[in-house]
């Protein structure tokens, strides 16, 4: 097949992106007119994927549609050390039975992006898992430790006097390998992992192959607009949550946050972007307008065009209209019990003391009221309970 001329790949290519290292390459490996090995690396290390991982998944399929070939790399002998990159500790590693069970679950979930016949599943156990002692001193051999000390991470650490790991420093020597086990011609990966691009770029040269091109893209931020999104920072969007949720995470988000999700997420063109944005700031469109559309569009990528209509209507049904969700969870308790400790057992707040805070914020109400004491103990009957703007439950108590 052809390829799209070499600015247009260009234009796409950089779309999003925050370092590329270095573009004369890329522009000499285009040229020759043949598919690029284009790989990004997962350790899985949680059961689910979220949004921020998906940002390199919408890099690599912008890839896929430029015609080139994706690797979609699964760190299973990897997630054994667990990535140290922009951690202030030592990350523990994963059992056997845990790698596999969330490996299972990221094929699973990664091809509601990707193109299945474009992409190429590997697993770095295939290789890495066949190092003997003498190949993992080979390549410990490649880096000083001076070299290692100048990762970021590792130099805070060392500065302070926090424990690393001698494990930790093959972590970026056996990723880097990675890419010489599969000649790749491009890596992805956050701006977090540049050193460990970077070192790919350096054994490639040492093995005689010509060196990767590594491409960087900003960390997505979170829901609450201000760390980047971790599901143990409670602020991430899980591609498997349920429509109704997704969809309001998506419009819970700063009407600033939206074009950098819009940029780094959606498929849109960036000339369109830009003109919705120009819209938005000339008054010609509203905001919740805007980010209902990328809302709907996420949405819709997993879950369905159907599934994206009902969630909006719900949405306007339970926030701007005030309304009740149709589904709430039940949850029985005994009358005259304490409403604090009805929702910690119910799991409603992370502890007592947030939700006790969330009361005086204004932000819990029984039915249309707000209430002001989280100690209040519920008379027998059926309650609407709403927390924050998202949680719905009907208590009854009998």
């Amino acid at each position: 097949m052809g390829f799209p001329p070499l600015q247009e790949q260009l234009e796409v290519i950089k779309r999003g992106t925050v370092e590329l290292v270095n573009e004369v390459e890329l522009m000499a490996k285009l040229k020759r007119g043949k598919p690029l090995r284009i790989k990004a690396g997962f350790d899985p290390t949680s059961p689910d994927l979220h949004l921020g991982h998906t940002v390199l998944m919408q890099k690599l399929r912008q890839f896929q549609t430029l015609g080139h070939q994706v690797i979609f790399l699964i760190g299973d002998f990897t997630a054994r050390i667990g990535d140290p990159s922009g951690r202030n500790e030592t990350r523990p590693g994963l059992t056997d039975d845990q790698i596999q069970k969330n490996a299972v679950t990221y094929t699973d979930q990664v091809f509601k992006i990707l193109d299945r016949k474009k992409t190429e599943v590997r697993f770095n156990s295939e290789w890495l898992g066949k190092f003997s002692a003498s190949d993992l001193i080979r390549l410990a051999a490649s880096h000083t430790v001076a070299r290692m000390l100048e990762r970021d991470d590792f130099k805070k650490r060392f500065q302070s006097s926090t424990p690393i790991s001698i494990h930790e420093f093959l972590y970026p020597l056996l990723q880097g390998y990675d890419s010489v086990a599969l000649r790749a011609d491009v890596e992805l990966g956050g701006t977090d992992q540049i050193f460990n691009l970077l070192v790919g770029r350096e054994l490639q040269k040492d093995d005689r192959q010509e060196s990767q091109i590594v491409l960087t893209l900003p960390l997505l931020v979170g829901t609450d607009g201000v760390q980047k999104m971790s599901k143990s920072y409670g602020n991430a969007i899980g591609i498997t949550e349920s429509p109704r949720d997704m969809f309001g995470k998506l419009m819970s988000i700063s009407d600033a946050l939206m074009w950098n999700y819009y940029e780094l997420l959606s498929e849109r063109s960036l000339a369109d972007i830009t003109a919705l944005r120009a819209q938005v700031e000339a008054g010609k469109e509203h905001p919740k307008r805007a980010k209902e559309m990328l809302a709907a569009e996420i949405v819709t990528r997993f879950h369905g065009e159907q599934a994206a209509r009902d969630a909006i209507e719900e949405f306007a049904r339970v926030f701007s209209k005030k309304g009740t969700p149709d589904a709430m969870p039940t949850i029985r308790a005994a009358h005259g019990k304490k409403l604090v400790d009805i929702v910690m057992e119910a799991g409603l707040a992370k502890s007592k003391s947030e939700f006790r805070r969330l009361v005086v914020q204004g932000g819990v109400k029984l039915g249309e009221e707000k209430i002001d004491d989280a100690e209040m103990a519920l008379p027998q009957g059926e309650h609407i309970l709403k927390i924050g703007k998202r949680t719905f439950v009907t208590i009854l108590t009998h």
